[in-house]
């Protein structure tokens, strides 16, 4: 055997290992690849225009702003106040013995409050009594004498001078038991001002002293102060007004009409759901603001409004007008501007920008900018873009009656309208 054959057979039994690509052969197998994509590629091209389908205007529901007469109304801010508001202070100076309500609760007239100690008020009362009862004893003795002299001024066994003495005495006792029985009605309403009770309804703050304090009495300002009672029923809502539109009201107001009225929007409701009726307006304006305190009145049966909450009023001017009506969601905000999207006659968007008013019946007033016949786009205004085609399908305008506010019983009180 020679060397040449072995080493053949020996390669002919090793395993077969991969060959190196030429740099010709790598080059083209990378083409291939990118052939195929683009190849691909120039095809959709080519059939785009034959396949894709051109995409329908956006549909929008459309109605022409709802026309109706409306009462012309002016815009206030102010604050509900109470329309009576008490101290209650005590009569008597003394010890409190005993607390009877619950801090913040609703309190009825004549409710009791406090009692102070009444032991030496009522020791009092007694003593006043007791000297009724002398002043009494000695004017009855007075009056014997004076009836003895007089039977005896006749046969002149007692001079004219004594029985004048003794007619002065009779009325000197009698002055005296009068100024006994005036003590006793004045320890007796000691007595009585030793059980402190509300003077008016409403709700009551809480106590400013606790049982066993020693309080002072006084009138006025002069005696402790134990809580506070805010009549809220009926409640007051005041605010203060220009001069122009002070001007405008009185112009406006007839000889012998009903008080205007009023409604009120609380700072997290969208309506002016509470209602109620100008109560007053001030004598004079402020001259260092120039405008005018006024006041309004309105029912709080369940007590729900309280002294100091915020709210937004309008005035009935007592007029009305032809308003147009669309519902808020229709109105666009751009920066500073309130716009109303329209569709034109060719079904294009056009924004038209406007001059909001209140909300009546749960529509925005559209003071200007929009016509009668302006085409107000309600809903899609997501997919409506100023000068875009659109396919408008018709729709209506209606009002939102709201619901009344929410008014529960009040638990106790018998408030009524305060007179002025």
């Amino acid at each position: 055997m020679n060397m040449i054959t072995t080493i053949e057979a020996a390669e002919g039994d090793t395993p077969t290992r991969p060959r190196r690509l030429s740099g010709w052969q790598r080059g083209a197998l990378l083409l291939v690849p990118l052939a195929i994509v683009g190849g691909v590629g120039a095809k959709l091209i080519d059939q785009s225009p034959a396949t894709a389908a051109v995409a329908p205007p956006p549909a929008v529901t459309v109605a022409t702003p709802l026309v109706r007469d409306v009462n012309e109304w002016d815009d206030y801010i102010g604050r509900f106040a109470p329309s009576r508001a008490v101290e209650i202070r005590p009569r008597v100076s003394g010890e409190v013995t005993g607390i009877h309500f619950r801090d913040g609760e609703i309190v009825r007239k004549g409710q009791l409050l406090f009692t102070i100690d009444p032991r030496p008020f009522a020791a009092a009362l007694s003593e006043a009594r007791a000297n009724v009862a002398s002043a009494a004893s000695a004017l009855a003795l007075a009056r014997a004498d004076l009836g003895r002299a007089t039977r005896l001024v006749d046969d002149e066994a007692v001079s004219a001078g004594e029985v004048d003495a003794l007619r002065a005495k009779v009325q000197a006792s009698e002055a005296a038991l009068a100024a006994a029985a005036a003590r006793v009605r004045a320890r007796a309403l000691d007595v009585e001002f030793t059980q402190v009770r509300a003077p008016i309804a409403g709700r009551i703050s809480d106590r400013r002293v606790d049982a066993g304090n020693q309080v002072a009495g006084g009138e006025g300002t002069g005696g402790s102060v134990l809580t506070t009672i805010n009549a809220l029923d009926p409640i007051y809502f005041t605010f203060d007004g220009s001069e122009a539109l002070y001007l405008k009201t009185q112009r406006a107001r007839q000889p012998g009409a009903a008080p205007a009225a009023v409604e009120i929007q609380l700072q997290d409701e969208t309506e002016h759901r509470w209602k109620g009726q100008l109560d007053f307006t001030d004598n004079g304006l402020d001259q260092r603001s120039g405008t005018i305190r006024g006041r309004a009145v309105l029912a709080n049966p369940g007590y729900f409004l309280t002294p100091g909450m915020f709210g937004n009023m309008r005035l009935s001017s007592g007029g009305t007008v032809k308003a147009l009506l669309v519902p808020d969601s229709a109105v666009q905000t751009d920066q500073a501007r309130k716009l109303v999207l329209t569709v034109d006659a060719k079904n294009a968007v056009v924004a038209k920008p406007v001059t909001l008013g209140p909300v009546v019946d749960g529509l925005r007033i559209i003071r200007s900018g929009l016509a009668p016949s302006d085409r107000v786009i309600l809903t899609g205004t997501q997919m409506a873009m100023p000068g875009a085609q659109v396919a408008p399908k018709p729709g209506k305008i209606a009002t939102q009656i709201s619901a009344a506010p929410v008014a529960t019983q009040p638990l106790a009180g018998d408030a009524t309208l305060a007179t002025r």
